[in-house]
């Protein structure tokens, strides 16, 4: 066999160089081929390490100017990153722990580089989003420039420039390589696990070509690893030719073990976040393969067959039908030669194959999105830079024959830039029209101060909102009704410190059907920065209202240009055209609002929604979901201890007010280390006595029914050591218990299956026909002195007149009523009260009677008892309205705690002594004072003189102690 000869001419490798090639080039798959002799390698035209410096050039624009065509990789990437990162974010369905189709171990990765980016001085969250683009644009060059590398020395080095021109210059490489998507993730993989396969310089790499394949398909999107099928099936093809099987399956066994490997580490960091075994690479093919009649990616639209034919010509223009060609033209150029190809081998039609192989498949599937090809995209630049090596080849035999001499070789040239230059031009127009088309969603949130704060909102721009990075820590994104009806994200549970319970919590109003939540809206009244898209023609839907018109509500305080696609000429959506080319671009105004309302300086208290117009008695759901709790810190079922309220204030006045104050959504239910205590007493209870402590009329179930889906989604979120979300409900992890709140019937009464989640009591108020509020559901079974038995149906003024509440007809009755008919769900309120018992027991006090007699009082207990029977007893309510049914609920939490205990603490004796004192005739009787007073108040007293002998300044009680404390 003859060696090679080479013969070029001057600079005209590049072009159609002259060259002999013999057969051990023409079949060379390794180091060595099937003979056993040495292939020569040739090093590529330019350096790997100069294609990297200028690959990372061009990449680095893409970072910076690109934009983001798809919603998916915000709300599904960017809005996790950015809740591991601050905390807070927005959340879709596909990482509820119910589904789990998206891994946490791939975002906790670019979590930490973006949170590395903000430990640089001065530098804000965006610059955490460009600072990640740019990471990503880095490793794009890289893995680009190594699958460079990997082709010129094993296979052609032209192929390899080629590859690097087309790579470099194609508009669909400049819009993928900085995206924060899977697909994006596995295109690096790809590249390097096909240059791991080609590159056979030092013998076969097939480990490491599994891990890069494995990596891709298990922490990026699973389905990737078809890319690598051709590849492996043409090594297992070389090992049975080389008669050399055991090393080559041996080789596949250890790229398999560190595939598991990989793996392994995945569900492990997906387990630690969604506290159970979730596969999500499974979860993903099950439900984008097997998802079953009306699930699966059908449902978010589907495209014809054409689409990506479309698409992919928009992006890489001549490169497709290249692409598409080089199996074709490689195969006739083999089969009606004359001689020995030039500088072909067969192993550009096996790694040629990969991209026809993606192409077909999601070709074949209905639902398609531009996305999905980002996987192929290196390969679709190698397909196109084989297929004009060939047609190089081709077009350097007819050369020869047709001319000779320089016009020669300025032909060659011109055959050679002339197509790629074209190619590059149309590319750079592309981009450009994208980037000046569709920047607006942005540029224009840089109009927000760094010190905002409150809701911004978005209608039917949802879908162009560029993620939490780009506002302000004091803003939070909200949404308002559009005309879009699917399941638009909710709302991470927002936490501080370490702590992520967002992960493994179960959100509500999630499902993977994409049926619409109307609490995922909020009113219009509720925003402070609205931004809003203005075209320049009617909407078909009365929802896609134009809301910046509104000049009495909003003022202007940035507009930048949109394209209107719907308006412009083909020409002007595909391609940039100067503005000054009349009518081929029509352009739109994307504002960004703010109320005219003056800001305050921290989040507004207002409600956002008002009392409505309406019939007693007749409620209509609002869109209104209650805030998520950050997680108790550092809670613990051991040592945290009950919140020491003492609501009580110095004498010589006692004011009977109702006392309210408003209720941050993090206090609604406090739970602490006496929560094993009261569950056991109120089971003991419910076993005793069931519902005559716990019942709930028939037009209370909504109400009640919805109280436990606000405990269900609370209690995990706040308690997250105590409770777990379920599908559905909520497992107590100290009991045991589980509790399945979609049940109908319930297994028990709804208020005595949500009395055992709390330490309150509870009870519902529900509006009649008459515009009063009733008693029509309860679980009290701490209440110490009332029965829910003998307060049932009442109204309010029943209710505390039965009681003989002191002063309430003539100082509470009017506002209290009032107050129940403008309640809102947003509006929540907390009040303290207290009492003095003198009996040890937190259910009944047994010292005031039996609780099954009829006739009951302070009559009956024993007077003048010792200090040590003498208990404080402190009830700590919350009143708030339930948006979906309308009813309002009191929390009743009753602190019990004996007198002596209480007097250890500074202030007190004294405080508690003066209040005493102060109680006139009606509250002192209604409080049972004659019952304990002289022991009470000369203990107290004594307390307090010791303290004030120890050194107590009593001049410093209310920069030490505030009211309820």
């Amino acid at each position: 066999m003859s060696p090679l000869r080479y013969r070029p001419k001057a600079r005209g490798d590049l072009a159609v160089p002259t060259v002999t090639v013999t057969t051990t080039e023409e079949i060379s798959v390794s180091n060595k081929n099937v003979n056993g002799l040495t292939f020569r390698r040739l090093k590529p035209i330019i350096s790997p390490t100069t294609a990297f410096i200028v690959l990372s050039l061009v990449r680095l624009l893409s970072a910076a100017f690109a934009t983001i065509p798809d919603c998916d990789e915000v709300f599904n990437f960017w809005e996790p990153a950015h809740y591991l990162s601050h905390g807070y974010g927005l959340q879709t369905w596909e990482y509820s722990p119910v589904y789990a189709i998206r891994s946490w171990a791939y975002i906790a990765i670019h979590s930490v580089l973006s949170r590395g980016v903000s430990l640089l001085p001065q530098l804000e969250k965006v610059h955490e989003f460009y600072g990640l683009r740019c990471m990503f644009a880095l490793v794009c060059a890289y893995c680009e420039s190594v699958l460079y590398a990997s082709v010129s020395t094993n296979i052609n080095r032209r192929v390899g420039i080629l590859f690097l021109i087309t790579t470099m210059t194609s508009a669909g490489m400049f819009h993928a390589a900085a995206g924060f998507l899977p697909s994006t993730f596995a295109m690096y993989t790809t590249a390097l696990g096909m240059a791991a396969f080609i590159d056979r310089r030092r013998g076969y790499q097939t480990v490491k070509a599994l891990f890069w394949f494995a990596l891709g398909g298990f922490l990026g999107w699973p389905f990737s690893l078809a890319m690598c099928i051709p590849m492996i099936l043409e090594e297992l093809f070389m090992g049975v030719i080389a008669r050399n099987s055991f090393s080559t399956l041996l080789r596949f066994v250890k790229g398999g073990l560190v595939s598991v490997v990989v793996l392994a580490a995945i569900v492990g960091v997906d387990y630690y976040a969604y506290h159970k075994f979730e596969i999500v690479p499974l979860n993903i093919v099950l439900y984008n393969v097997f998802g079953g009649p009306g699930k699966g990616p059908n449902i978010y639209g589907t495209e014809p067959w054409w689409f990506y034919l479309a698409n992919l010509s928009l992006n890489f223009n001549l490169l497709l039908p290249l692409a598409l060609a080089s199996g074709p033209l490689l195969i006739v150029r083999y089969l009606f030669r004359s001689a020995p190809p030039t500088g072909l081998t067969p192993r550009m039609i096996s790694i040629s194959t990969p991209f026809y192989l993606w192409f077909l498949i999601f070709t074949a599937q209905p639902h398609k999105e531009e996305r999905f090809m980002f996987v192929t995209y290196p390969a679709l630049c190698l397909n196109a830079a084989i297929a004009y090596h060939v047609l190089l080849s081709i077009w350097g035999s007819l050369s020869n024959r047709l001319i000779s001499g320089k016009p020669k070789e300025v032909l060659n040239w011109t055959v050679l830039i002339l197509p790629l230059a074209g190619t590059a031009l149309v590319s750079v127009c592309r981009i450009l029209g994208v980037v000046s088309a569709y920047s607006a969603p942005l540029e224009i949130y840089s109009a927000l101060p760094s010190n905002a704060t409150g809701n911004l909102c978005l209608a039917k721009e949802w879908y162009r909102y560029p993620s939490s990075y780009f506002i302000p820590n004091g803003v939070r994104a909200k949404f308002v009704k559009s005309a879009f009806d699917g399941l638009l994200p909710g709302e991470f549970p927002e936490t501080s410190g370490w702590s992520r319970p967002g992960t493994w919590m179960i959100p509500q109003g999630m499902n993977d059907l994409n049926i619409g939540d109307d609490s995922k809206y909020v009113g219009l009244d509720s925003c402070d920065y609205f931004v809003e898209s203005y075209f320049n023609h009617k909407s078909t839907t009365p929802s896609e209202d134009d809301y910046q018109l509104d000049k009495t509500q909003w003022e202007e305080i940035r507009c930048d240009d949109f394209l209107d696609a719907s308006t412009t000429p083909a020409l002007g959506r595909i391609l940039w055209v100067p503005k000054w080319i009349p009518s081929a671009r029509s352009w739109a105004n994307y504002f960004r609002k703010r109320s005219s309302t003056p800001l305050p300086a921290s989040p507004p208290e207002k409600p956002s929604y008002k009392k409505p117009t309406r019939k007693p008695g007749v409620w209509t759901p609002l869109p209104f979901t209650t805030p998520t709790p950050a997680p108790y810190p550092d809670w613990s079922l051991t040592s945290t201890p009950p919140l020491p309220y003492r609501p009580f204030r110095h004498g010589p006045n006692y004011f009977i007010t109702m006392g309210l104050r408003k209720m941050a959504w993090d206090e609604w239910i406090e739970l602490d280390n006496e929560f094993p205590s009261y569950h056991a007493q109120k089971a003991a209870r419910i076993a005793e006595r069931g519902a005559r402590c716990c019942h709930t009329d028939p037009v209370a179930l909504p109400a009640a029914y919805e109280l436990l889906s606000e405990l269900a989604a609370y209690l995990p979120a706040r308690y997250p050591s105590l409770f777990r979300r379920t599908p559905r409900g909520l497992d107590n992890l100290h009991t045991g218990e589980s509790f399945d709140i979609e049940a109908r019937p319930l297994a028990e009464d709804p208020m005595q299956m949500a009395a055992r989640l709390v330490q309150d009591d509870l009870a519902i108020m529900v509006e009649g026909a008459d515009g009063v509020y009733y008693l029509k559901a309860g679980a009290t079974l701490l209440t110490g002195f009332w029965r829910l038995e003998d307060k049932l149906h009442m109204s309010i003024d029943e209710i505390h007149l039965s009681g003989d509440v002191p002063g309430f007809k003539q100082k509470l009755q009017k506002g209290m009523n009032n107050f129940f008919s403008r309640v809102m769900p947003d509006g929540p309120v907390l009040r303290n009260n207290y009492f003095i018992q003198v009996d040890d027991a937190l259910p009944w006090s047994h010292s005031i009677g039996s609780e099954d007699e009829k006739g009951f009082g302070w009559f009956t207990a024993e007077k003048d008892k010792p200090i040590e029977d003498i208990f404080f007893r402190s009830e700590r309510q919350s009143l708030r309205r339930l948006p979906k049914s309308g009813g309002v609920v009191f929390t009743i939490r009753t602190y019990f705690v004996p007198i002596v205990d209480i007097c250890k603490e500074p202030y007190v004796p004294g405080r508690l002594a003066s209040a005493v004192r102060s109680w006139d005739d009606k509250v002192a009787l209604y409080k049972g004072k004659d019952r304990y007073e002289k022991v009470l108040l000369e203990y107290l007293d004594q307390q307090h003189q010791r303290q004030l002998d120890e050194g107590l300044d009593v001049s410093q009680e209310d920069e030490v102690r505030s009211y309820p404390w």
